[in-house]
This record gives structure tokens, C-alpha cells and sequence, in this order.
């Protein structure tokens, strides 16, 4: 068999009632059979990044898929291995009926089945990944297994995963985002469940580059170690930009597979809106030495895709990705929906061997005054050939590192601390990035609470030596718990000698987990609704009803918790 997706079989076209005016030109019986190889190892993949349809706003759509129709046809005409892949986040996160109904659009049936009547369009089978919005139907669904019983079914799938053989030795698979009201943190992080990481690992072995398999990955988001940079500076430093972001064993995982199975080929991903003009929005797994360092990414090129609707653009740009390959190497290029269609060839990548690719990029930068993109200042630590980057920060003979100069947005430095962790600075936050890929993980302190501040990382402790004092109220008989090795801290000082002490958190991790669960955030909002509604009705107040809310867990070293204010906001000010 061709695929292991239920995409097999032939099924009616589902087109809502409500809905079939704003989609005229849907045809009755959309061609969702698996891809018959014909002669020749040609093929061609279309790849859509985050739709967010509403039903409202149909027609970049409509402009998207007439555009896209002439290419599927020349292609079945020529080869027939053609297949369409959409990357999740099918729907609007807002409602589409607001003097109806509040109910987000996103993550519904009614979302689900106009999204598989949409893919199911184009005439070419069609895959499907889940992103983190793709299980939001929060009022519909009571939890995420049910929710994601539902996007399978719409979208035949019998499992969250997708395997298709789109050519000879060439594989397409894709992985879909599975957590939304049981996210430990915040619900947009890209989550892939324990199964799906075991069946990838597993197909990997089982399609050996030796052998010659060339393995192409879709994810909504894509994995810690991609190298991509052109990405959404929230997603940064929320802990949702990478998948599995919030832990780390689980977030390196992908990288490590890629570089353990030179049989991934390429990497392709969405989520982040931003447009496809950018070089950073495509990393090789090789450079020439004297642009840098080895990036150690494997045979893989990663891949970064834009969107077709301009209300879900972050950048302006409206654009799709196509790949036309064979099995010498393939074309990475633009479809662009601003201007009619028009297909520009991006990067060509070239099989040296079974285990060895070359990557060139087709055009420089095109970027423009307006262009609101976060570009990510990544550290490189070097290698053999390489010193680290100016921002790398030593220790001094104190074995301190100090940099006595104010923070400004524009300051670059990163350094180790001693416990293998990296921390450095980014558009004048604080931020901790991983300590094997050096890809930025999350938020340690805020811009607001950094610039103006100076920094230090000094010593905590004598070697072997506690620096606990047991007497202390509270810490009684405390110890160490074995962590005798080199402790430290991290300061912020300030020219009147007032210090922050940055603490990390219990696992030893800096960055701030402090995005909740949407279900979390959600229940607050409303509690906060009721408080005011209080203060009007019971209260007579209107719009000037001051209401904050406290928040855990407490932040103290004392051992008796008795004040929980946050001096100036639920308590006078300390000052």
C-alpha cells in the first residue's frame, strides 16, 4: 500500500449548508485515493501552512486553490506522485458568529468539516497534521481525546500520525499535536504524544538512508535544533515555539532522531505566520566552513512555510510551499498568492550520497521597511575550526562572569553556567537556550525589569561546602541534598546597589513556565468578570472598580509564609 491513511477511500464531499455560499466552487467529489506511482521517480508536494479559515473571509482561499490547481494538474499529467499537506491550525481562533454565539471557530466540527471539504478540493490525495489550535473546540468537546476523535474522523485519519509513499524510497510523514486542556503550561505548545514519538523513531529505522529512503517530516511547529530564526518573538518566550517545548528530554528528541537517521531529508513547518523571503526561514544540514560552524543537523533541511489568508499574516506575505524532487534531490520553492501564483525557486538541494546532501539558496533576502518579524540572535559556541561568537562571555580569574555595564535592547552576551545551563540576552530580555543546540528555550526577565540593570554570576557556595545555615528560621535542619558540587547566582544590579537574585526554578531550568493552560486562564478571566460585575451591582461601581487578582505560589525563603502582597499592587508599596 501507498499510504497507511484513510485517505484511501473515496467519500463525499461535506460542504455546510450555512457555509456553501461563501464556497461555490467546490467540486462534488474531491479525489482523496492514494497515490498510484507511475513511471519515473518525479514527485510533487504542495504544502499549505496555518489556514485559520473563517468562514466569513473565504476568498484568499478560493484565490489560493484556483492558484494551485494548475500546478496539481501539470504535475498528474506528467508523473501523478502528487500529494497536498497541510500543517495544521485548520481554523479561526475566535467565533465566526459573535452576535450569536462567543464559541471559538477553532477546533469544532463545523471547523473541521469545512477545513477536510477545503483540502479535499484540490483534486490530489491530501494529509493533515494538527496544530495547537486544532483541538480548541472548548464549548463542543469536554476533552481532548474526544476533541481529537472528532479531527480524525473528519479528516479519515486512523491515527494521529501519517505515513504516504509519494514516490519510490520516498516517504512523506507528519505528526500531529494531541494536548490542549491537559497542557501543563500554556495549551499552544505543539505536543507530540509519547506514541507518535515511538512510531516515528520507529519508521526512521525502518526506511534506512542506506538503503536509500529519503524521509520528508511535517509538524505544525518545528523541533529545538532546526536553526530556523525568522520566528514570532511570543512564541519564544512563552515556551511554545519548538515542539515538546516545555520539556527538554522531549524537545531535543527530534533533533537527535535527525541526526541518528540521515534518511530525513527535509523538515517542513508552519506556526509561526512569518513569510517565506527570508533565507532564515530554510537551514541546511551543512554550510561551507567559512561561513561558520557545523550546524550538526543531520541530512536534513528544515523548512519554514507562510500562510494563504492576509488576515493571518504577521509579516504581509501569503505564500505556500512546493517541492518538486526526484531522486537525485529536490526544489524547495514560493508559491506566492500576492502575485497570481507565481512559483520561485528558493533552495535546490542536491544528494551527494545516501547520507549527504548540499543545499544552495536560490535568492537573496527580500525584505522590506515594514516587515515585523522577530529574528532570534542564536550563540554559536564554535567548534574546531571556530572560536564562540563576540557574545560569549568568560569567566574571570574570581571564576565570576560580570558585565558592569547597563543592559540595553540592543546588548548581545551569553555564557555557561556551571551546571550546563546557557543563559544570554535577546532584544533586552533575559533568555536560557538549550545547552545542545543553543536554540532559544524561553523568558528568565522581562525587558522591563533588565534594561538599566547590570549583570553577575558569582559563586554561591565554597566547593564542598554547604552555605546553608541550618539555624536559620525555617531551613532547620536543612541541608544540601548532595548538591555539593559549584553553586551560583545570578544577579541584576543597579548603580544604587539595589540586586535581584535570579532563582531557578526546582528542576534547575531558568525560564519561566508562568503561560497556564488556556482552560487555567480561561476560569480566571471569568473570575475576574464576576468580581467586576460585583463591584457594579453590590458595590456601585462602574469602570473605575479596581480589581487584581493574587497569584501562587508564594515567593519567600522564609520557612513561615505569613504576607502574600505584591508590594504596590495588592499592597502598599514598600516604599
Amino acid at each position: 500500500k501507498n499510504s497507511v491513511t484513510a485517505g484511501n477511500n473515496m467519500k463525499l464531499l461535506f460542504v455546510l449548508p450555512a457555509l456553501a455560499s461563501a464556497w461555490v466552487s467546490t467540486p462534488t467529489t474531491p479525489l482523496r485515493r492514494a497515490t498510484h506511482l507511475k513511471a519515473g521517480d518525479d514527485y510533487l508536494i504542495g504544502i499549505v501552512g496555518d489556514l485559520h479559515i473563517d468562514p466569513r473571509k473565504m476568498e484568499d482561499y478560493e484565490t489560493g486553490r484556483t492558484q494551485w490547481m494548475p500546478i496539481f494538474e501539470d504535475a498528474k499529467s506528467k508523473h501523478g506522485n502528487v500529494a497536498l499537506v497541510s500543517l495544521g491550525d485548520l481554523g479561526e481562533s475566535k467565533s465566526v458568529r459573535p452576535e450569536e454565539t462567543s464559541e471559538l471557530f477553532a477546533g469544532t466540527t463545523e471547523c473541521h468539516k469545512l477545513a477536510a471539504s477545503y483540502l479535499g478540493s484540490f483534486g490530489v490525495p491530501y494529509e493533515v497534521i494538527g496544530g495547537n489550535h486544532d483541538l480548541e473546540g472548548l464549548d463542543e468537546f469536554e476533552t481532548d481525546q474526544e476533541n481529537l476523535e472528532m479531527f480524525l474522523r473528519e479528516h479519515g485519519k486512523p491515527a494521529p500520525q501519517f505515513s504516504r509513499l509519494i514516490a519510490d524510497k520516498t516517504l512523506l510523514v507528519g505528526m500531529t499535536s494531541t494536548v490542549f486542556r491537559d497542557a501543563e503550561y500554556t495549551s499552544h505548545e505543539v505536543t507530540i504524544d509519547d506514541a507518535q514519538m515511538a512510531w516515528f523513531e520507529e519508521t526512521l529505522k525502518t526506511h534506512p538512508a542506506s538503503e536509500g529512503w529519503q524521509v520528508f517530516v511535517f509538524t505544525h511547529a518545528p523541533p529545538n535544533g532546526s536553526g530556523l530564526r525568522v520566528l514570532q518573538e511570543n512564541h519564544v518566550v512563552n515556551g511554545c515555539c519548538w515542539l515538546n517545548h516545555s520539556n527538554d528530554l522531549k524537545c531535543r528528541k527530534f533533533i537527535e532522531l535527525v541526526r541518528e537517521n540521515r534518511c530525513v531529508k527535509a523538515w517542513f513547518s508552519g506556526h509561526f505566520h512569518l513569510g517565506q523571503d527570508y533565507q532564515d526561514s530554510i537551514t541546511f544540514p551543512t554550510i561551507d566552513p567559512k561561513d561558520g560552524p557545523y550546524p550538526n543537523r543531520g541530512a536534513c533541511t528544515f523548512v519554514q512555510t507562510s500562510v494563504m489568508r492576509g488576515g493571518t499574516s504577521r509579516d504581509g506575505r501569503q505564500q505556500s510551499r512546493l517541492v518538486r524532487g526526484n531522486k537525485d534531490g529536490f526544489e524547495i520553492c514560493t508559491v506566492d498568492h500576492q502575485k497570481d501564483g507565481k512559483i520561485r525557486v528558493d533552495a535546490k538541494i542536491t544528494y551527494s550520497d545516501c547520507n549527504h546532501e548540499a543545499g544552495v539558496y536560490a535568492h537573496e533576502d527580500s525584505v522590506a521597511e515594514n516587515d515585523n518579524y522577530f529574528k532570534v540572535y542564536q550563540p554559536s559556541a564554535g567548534d574546531n575550526l571556530h572560536a564562540p561568537d563576540d557574545g560569549y562571555r568568560r569567566y574571570n580569574e574570581e571564576g565570576e562572569v560580570v558585565i558592569d555595564e547597563e543592559v540595553t535592547m540592543d546588548s548581545v552576551a551569553w555564557w555557561n553556567m556551571a551546571c550546563g545551563r546557557v543563559i544570554g540576552m535577546l532584544n533586552g530580555n533575559l533568555i536560557e537556550y538549550d545547552r545542545s543546540t543553543l536554540a532559544p528555550l524561553g523568558l528568565i526577565v522581562g525587558a522591563d525589569e533588565l534594561v538599566g540593570k547590570r549583570v553577575a554570576v558569582v559563586d554561591s557556595g565554597l566547593e564542598g561546602e554547604c552555605g546553608i545555615d541550618g539555624e536559620e528560621e525555617g531551613m532547620e535542619g536543612a541541608d544540601c541534598g548532595g548538591q555539593l558540587g559549584r553553586e551560583q547566582a545570578v544577579l541584576l544590579y543597579d548603580g544604587d546597589g539595589d540586586i535581584t537574585v535570579v532563582q531557578p526554578n526546582e528542576d534547575g531550568s531558568y525560564w519561566r513556565k508562568i503561560v497556564r493552560n488556556k482552560m487555567v486562564r480561561m476560569k480566571e478571566v471569568r473570575r475576574i468578570k464576576a468580581a467586576k460585575a460585583f463591584a457594579a451591582e453590590k458595590l456601585g461601581k462602574g469602570e473605575e472598580s479596581n480589581v487584581v487578582s493574587s497569584w501562587g505560589p508564594y515567593t519567600t525563603t522564609s520557612g513561615t509564609a505569613k504576607k502574600t502582597g505584591v508590594a504596590g499592587l495588592t499592597a502598599p508599596s514598600a516604599r
